[in-house]
């Protein structure tokens, strides 16, 4: 190599991960780069959308630039996290969306905004009483969403099988997906699927409706359904409750095993309906660079490349091979880290085996749950959240495995082996944990509370951890329960490893987890 990169300080920065295309630590304002000539301004503030609130926009179309500005970093983060394994199309168009080095956007005095602000204020305008008005991308006016986080999905062109887990990695981009029924009615396959929230519903379907899944086929047709909550009875690879692990399969088939899915060699497989005079199945992969697939009979030789894919699908760290339990967790902060902080936040959303903080750079872990749909749930309700000040960034890794260090090999205490843990939350069959997985709130709720603990002691506790307390409340049926709220997710997220399975005397230890409900 002619150019050498400057050494930084650790020797270690130069070499990015994969993926981890930014060189801008995270911001607010992204960079948008190659927007064809003839965009418009509701189509760049509609990439953004589905992530939060877009407050500000910068077209620098001489340039073929623009900068998008969200309400949050970590709107930010999940949208380049997004994006970058595989860019979205704008007019059949990739375009590229890095951090930029701007902080915010300041366009007050500059010529041509007008039409940015009035883009903005279309979108913007109305988000009250539940009710939120977006601009479509395209620009074809408004929408007003319906109050439903129920949407009805119909997969028309349907070339190939979509597996309810292809529809659970594409919908949980906009929010966490509590429910996903599948079936076939007047000959097409559909699906009921339900978001933890309306808006994440709403966003996703202003950004979904009308894709192809593959290229050319499998169209996704959405629309609210009447339904406003989904009773799901089985977990199967028909329907599934992703907050109620203990369910029964009933009779549905059992989903692709480990060993098929190997000998078709990539990971995600799902097989074409359409058996060859040989009796092949074409195997579709999703590996990160996009879909291959064998000829299929009867459409000729279909060539997926990555551009083909509608931008939404190859998604990171999403392409679960079914038994990928390991986490990779990265952008943490080094000087405040700790293997047992891990071991207790990742321990809400699943039993955790090993953790393992990178000796060589610290920034990064990795997590070992007990099972792939815990480390699903790990990351899609722990990405993006702040934890000491950072971001935290998490994907699926490639390892199926934490390793021990050697015997004799010491590494500073940064592997650690959880697995005969007296703190795992998921271990009986059928807990009541498994109906109480919530995203990360400032609200926590506590339990296990000795009679003689007073609500002042317990305010007392968790203001000595730093954190400023909003409010109280001890459960009225159940004094050994109550709810309190602080100052911030982030507050509550170092609480709850903080203080969970804190000693409060005669042998009770408190056990803390997120609250659905405010006080």
């Amino acid at each position: 190599m002619s150019h050498s990169t400057p050494a930084t300080a650790n020797g270690n920065d130069s070499k990015k991960f994969k993926g981890d295309r930014s060189p801008c630590s995270p911001s607010r304002v992204l960079h948008i780069r190659k927007i064809p000539n003839d965009v418009t301004e509701s189509e760049i503030i509609s990439l953004g959308l589905p992530f939060g609130k877009v407050t500000n926009l910068l077209m620098l179309k001489g340039k073929s630039q623009a900068f998008l500005e969200m309400a949050s970093e970590e709107a930010a983060v999940s949208m380049v996290n997004y994006y970058t394994p595989v860019p979205p199309h704008v007019r059949s168009q990739p375009v590229y969306i890095q951090y930029s080095n701007h902080r915010e956007l300041k366009t007050d005095n500059l010529p041509n905004q007008a039409r940015a602000q009035a883009a903005l204020q279309a979108v913007n305008t109305l988000q009250s009483g539940g009710l939120t008005l977006t601009s479509v991308p395209g620009g074809e006016g408004l929408v007003l969403s319906g109050q439903s986080p129920v949407l009805r999905i119909i997969v028309e062109n349907l070339f190939y099988p979509v597996t309810l887990e292809v529809l659970h990695q594409i919908f949980s981009k906009f929010g966490t997906v509590i429910k996903i029924i599948t079936f076939t009615k007047n000959n097409q396959f559909q699906a009921l699927l339900q978001y933890a929230d309306p808006m994440n519903a709403h966003h996703a379907k202003v950004a979904l409706d009308g894709q192809n899944i593959y290229n050319a086929c499998c169209t996704l047709r959405i629309e609210f359904s009447k339904l406003t909550s989904l009773n799901v009875k089985y977990n199967n690879d028909k329907s599934r409750d992703f907050t109620r692990l203990d369910l029964p399969t009933g009779d549905g088939q059992p989903s692709l095993d480990t060993t098929m899915a190997a000998a078709f060699g990539a990971p995600g497989i799902i097989s074409s309906p359409y058996a060859g005079a040989a009796g092949f199945a074409p195997a579709i992969g999703f590996p990160q660079a996009g879909l291959s697939v064998p000829g299929v009979p009867g459409l000729g030789p279909l060539a997926l490349t990555t551009s083909a894919i509608t931008g939404r699908m190859a998604i990171p760290g999403m392409t679960a091979i079914p038994g990928h339990s390991v986490l990779l967790v990265s952008n943490l902060n080094p000087d405040a880290i700790l293997p047992h902080g891990l071991f207790i936040l990742f321990g809400v959303y699943g039993d955790v085996q090993r953790v393992k903080i990178l000796f060589n750079k610290k920034e990064n872990a990795l997590v070992q749950m007990t099972d792939a749909t815990q480390a699903q749930f790990a990351m899609s309700h722990l990405n993006g959240q702040r934890l000491h000040g950072r971001v935290l960034r998490i994907t699926l890794s490639k390892h199926q495995s934490v390793q021990l260090p050697r015997e004799g090999h010491e590494d500073q205490g940064l592997t650690k082996d959880y697995t005969n843990s007296p703190l795992h939350r998921f271990k009986k069959p059928g807990s009541k944990n498994f109906q109480n997985i919530f995203p990360p709130s400032a609200t926590l709720h506590l339990s296990n509370i000795p009679p003689l603990v007073t609500d002042e002691d317990l305010k007392r506790l968790f203001a000595s951890t730093g954190c400023s307390v909003k409010g109280f409340k001890f459960f009225q049926k159940d004094r050994k329960m109550a709810l309190i709220q602080l100052g911030s997710v982030e507050e509550a997220i170092l609480a709850l490893i903080e203080l969970h399975n804190h000693d409060l005397g005669e042998n009770h230890h408190l056990r803390v987890s997120f609250s659905k409900s405010m006080i």
